[in-house]
């Protein structure tokens, strides 16, 4: 990679404390410390190019303090840029070849040591949400030496909450995966000692369905998921294969941070956790079935109770979070029908590997109950199968009317699937 290092001005910042940490990024095998500097105009956009690219520009944050929006060219469409440019950044892609830019169409001032994260868009166009590498940083204490895998699309706040991890923590090093590694990501990790992995839920059953054995190769000791809703059923799949790992789901977003970390091996959190004020620590409270956050990791602008659009349900002790408000509720001829609680059911079943659920427009009712599967390939089952299963455990409202299976588990760049 070809990139222009002269001209910077004496670093803003000392070099941070994982700067000795080993990467793994495109087949090369470096440092934070020894990654080259991009020269980037001050605000930058930066769309990289590849895993790598996106180091560069992250590094170049950490030392210099550059306002940075960091994001792929596949995430950032053509209006978003012409956006981003009215907004006073100079836009640029950045590749072997170097720094290629866009200036901005209303020029401003800098705001040093801001960093920006583009919202995933699941309720609509992507926005910004201001955060800083302290806020993106929330795990602080000494951890044990890990070698993790990083499988996100770069720019995301699953990315920078893997990359601040390795940036900020000595022994903390860090394999990266390009996405045209992602179905062999297994192979990868097994070959670099990787024992530490986060991913989506999606991206777990993904793996687990399609090559388990070379999962079960990789020395994972810590499995953390988020960024979708997480069932008791790929929580049991993960504990099958790996009995002595710690496996944790977190509930992150752009807006309040990391908010929720849970160890125990169960879906949701205890009901025990809610409205419980503590100094440092994220609050957490329900209204109206829908999640709200207070916390100290918040983004810009956004202090004090935020509502985060996610629908919650109360079970036996615990508080799932079950989907989006907008599309989790199913009004099954005036009775309600969580679209996650369905999901969950489904995915119960050992012949399931991964299930979607929605509604869809019928006579009389309003709206039925209809799902998506993807089987075991070794073992599937019938529709009347699954239909009996769920009419066994739900109501008969909630039973789908029609399950349709699907080849392949859908995942896309964020590595969720609409469910």
């Amino acid at each position: 990679m070809t990139v222009a290092t002269a001209g910077h001005p004496t670093p803003a910042h000392p070099e941070p404390a994982g700067a000795g940490n080993r990467l793994v990024v495109g087949g090369a095998t470096l440092t934070w410390r020894s990654l080259p500097l991009p020269t980037l105009a001050d605000p930058a956009a930066v769309l990289a190019h590849s895993g790598l690219h996106a180091l560069t520009a992250a590094r170049q944050h950490a030392v210099h303090g550059t306002e940075l929006l960091l994001g792929t060219a596949s995430r950032v469409d053509a209006q978003l840029r012409t956006e981003l440019r009215d907004a006073g950044f100079t836009v640029s892609v950045l590749d072997d070849e170097g720094v290629h830019p866009s200036a901005p169409t209303r020029p401003r001032a800098a705001e040093p040591g801001r960093l920006w994260l583009l919202t995933s868009g699941s309720t609509g166009r992507p926005k910004r949400v201001g955060h800083t590498l302290s806020t993106l940083t929330t795990v602080r204490g000494d951890q044990p030496d890990r070698t993790w895998l990083c499988p996100y699309a770069p720019g995301t706040y699953a990315w920078w909450q893997v990359v601040t991890l390795s940036l900020t923590q000595p022994g903390q090093h860090l394999v990266v995966v390009e996405p045209d590694e992602l179905d062999d990501w297994p192979t990868v990790a097994a070959a670099h000692g990787v024992d530490a992995a986060s991913g989506t839920p999606t991206f777990w059953r993904r793996t687990l369905y399609r090559d388990a054995a070379a999962l079960a190769r990789v020395p994972l000791r810590q499995i953390t998921l988020g960024g979708e809703p997480v069932d008791q059923a790929i929580l049991d799949q993960l504990r099958d294969v790996f009995p002595t790992a710690r496996i944790s789901w977190i509930y992150a977003s752009s807006e309040v941070g990391a908010s929720i970390v849970v160890h125990d091996g169960r879906a949701g959190f205890p009901v025990d956790w809610l409205d419980r004020e503590t100094p440092g620590r994220p609050t957490l409270s329900v209204r109206d079935d829908e999640l709200v956050v207070t916390s100290p990791y918040h983004g810009a602008g956004l202090a004090g109770p935020v509502r985060t659009g996610d629908r919650v349900q109360v079970l036996d002790g615990r508080v799932l979070i079950t989907g989006r408000l907008d599309s989790d509720e199913i009004n099954v001829g005036g009775s309600k029908v969580s679209a996650g609680v369905v999901r969950g059911v489904l995915a119960g079943h050992p012949a399931v590997a991964w299930a979607r659920v929605t509604g869809r427009r019928a006579p009389v009712l309003g709206r039925m109950v209809v799902a998506e599967v993807v089987l075991d390939p070794v073992d599937p089952a019938d529709e009347a199968t699954l239909v009996r299963w769920c009419a066994d455990r739900l109501p008969e409202h909630a039973v789908p009317r029609r399950i349709r299976v699907l080849p392949e588990i859908p995942v896309k760049e964020t590595l969720k699937s609409d469910v």
